[in-house]
């Protein structure tokens, strides 16, 4: 009952810090805006430990936690940065968690539906040119970064398909959102509205189904997990 109580208040923190967030993006409420943004990480991540106490957590759960921990300095240093040091900083700490995620995710990469269908890898390869196609005329000297980062979405939105279908949709929609991060920088004519909102709930929803697909990975007795591979098999 404990254990059920701890999980129900931090999914109750983390849906009203996420609203409250939304909310201030979408009536241009900056300060709270930024305050609340930087407590989005901690409480899903809360909702994630509490979620997995009780035992050991495997792998993937500590691995995907220390990737939270980095996409929460991706959303915090910035702030105390000015310009291209904000920007780097905030691509930077974000490229390790895309890293981190990616390992996280790479044990299970032989059940990843993207890498078992030709077609979607494809799909991935086409999505990662347009996205550096559109940006490449105005990144000048950050274009490497942009590559390195948008090769390292790509990846890890391919290995989250190996965690079931919850995570894989996840990881598009982390591409998607990253995307926009992107076009928002070097593309001049991408201009939608509420360009900010569309760009946080993508960002907040993709990182809640990653981590409800990593939990639920963590229990094996729950619906939706995957038995893990064989040694022999798992091994390339």
């Amino acid at each position: 009952m404990r254990a059920t109580t701890l999980v129900s208040t931090t999914a109750a923190v983390a849906a009203t810090v996420s609203i409250v967030h939304l909310a201030a993006q979408l009536t241009d409420r900056d300060g709270l805006a930024d305050v609340t943004q930087v407590m989005l990480m901690p409480t899903v991540a809360g909702w994630l430990a509490a979620r997995t106490s009780g035992a050991p957590r495997p792998r993937i759960v500590r691995r995907f936690l220390l990737g939270l921990g980095f996409s929460w300095l991706g959303d915090t240093a910035p702030r105390f940065l000015d310009g291209d040091a904000g920007f780097l900083a905030m691509v930077g700490f974000f490229l390790v968690a895309q890293v981190v995620y990616a390992s996280a995710f790479w044990p299970l990469r032989q059940g990843s539906a993207a890498v078992r269908a030709p077609w979607s890898l494809l799909a991935y390869a086409a999505a990662l040119a347009m996205i550096v196609a559109l940006c490449a005329g105005e990144a000048g000297p950050l274009l490497p970064a942009l590559l390195v980062y948008a090769g390292a979405l790509v990846t890890t939105s391919v290995l989250a398909w190996g965690a079931g279908p919850v995570a894989g949709v996840g990881g598009v929609v982390f591409l998607a959102s990253d995307a926009m991060i992107g076009l928002r920088a070097f593309a001049p004519s991408f201009d939608p509205p509420q360009e900010g909102f569309l760009i946080m709930s993508t960002y907040i929803a993709a990182q809640v189904l990653l981590a409800h697909a990593v939990a639920q990975h963590a229990q094996p007795g729950r619906a939706g997990t995957r038995t893990p591979l064989p040694r022999a098999r798992a091994a390339r």
